[in-house]
């Protein structure tokens, strides 16, 4: 697979920069892309030595604990996006990113994978990242709607409404894989080799999983937050 140059990483920022610079200017005198982008390339550079050590470390306590410092830290970004923050509120988010990721994590690693043992570094990390980030995403999205709604619709019609934006996304991608687009993971096998119909195998798979794991995170968000839904 084609080593990208470090020095030719640098030439991607800038159509970045330009975004950053109008972001600044339009919204008034703030940082948030510049300081996502160097945030983004600090995590993945050190998540890159990280995952070496995991992938020849076989803990499943080790792996466990990775899988909740995952699920907590994207309760936290949830959170943050939302205007109702409150201990119990966090709870509840970290309820539904833990439960819809989780069933989709383990319905890929045993049963459609059938890894043997169960806990394979380097099957289980990347999917649990993909999964349980997909699940951030989609309950910020149903959150943020949700709570907009809920102050001039019942609590049905707003449930409604945020489970409909949440899956916007997904659906959407699903409509277009193939026709307008290749996926990511997809795209990286082809050009590390791998043949395209073994790619799509794995590329159905994961597109379920993460319609899945959105769609069972979001109701169990919706569901749980009935009870702070006004009468």
């Amino acid at each position: 697979m084609y080593l990208i140059p470090l020095e030719h990483i640098a030439y991607i920022f800038i159509p970045v920069a330009v975004v950053a610079y109008v972001y600044f200017k339009w919204l008034g005198n703030t940082y948030e892309v510049a300081v996502a982008s160097l945030r983004m390339i600090v995590q993945l550079l050190l998540i890159g030595y990280v995952l070496i050590y995991l992938f020849e470390n076989d803990s499943v306590l080790l792996g466990l604990s990775v899988i909740v410092v995952m699920i907590t830290v994207s309760s936290l970004i949830t959170l943050r996006n939302i205007e109702q923050k409150s201990m119990h509120v966090y709870g509840i988010i970290f309820v539904a990113i833990a439960f819809g990721g989780t069933v989709n994590l383990f319905l890929v690693i045993d049963w459609v994978l059938a890894l043997d043992p169960l806990y394979e570094p380097k099957y289980v990390i990347p999917l649990a990242g993909m999964i349980y980030a997909n699940a951030m995403n989609s309950v910020s999205l149903a959150a943020e709607r949700f709570s907009n709604e809920i102050h001039v619709n019942s609590y049905e019609k707003a449930r409604a409404v945020a489970l409909k934006a949440s899956l916007i996304p997904r659906i959407n991608a699903f409509l277009a894989v193939g026709l307008v687009s290749l996926p990511g993971m997809m795209t990286g096998q082809i050009l590390s080799g791998v043949d395209p119909l073994i790619a799509v195998r794995y590329q159905i798979v994961v597109m379920a999983m993460i319609i899945g794991s959105a769609g069972l995170s979001v109701i169990c968000y919706l569901y749980l937050m009935r009870q702070l839904a006004k009468p």
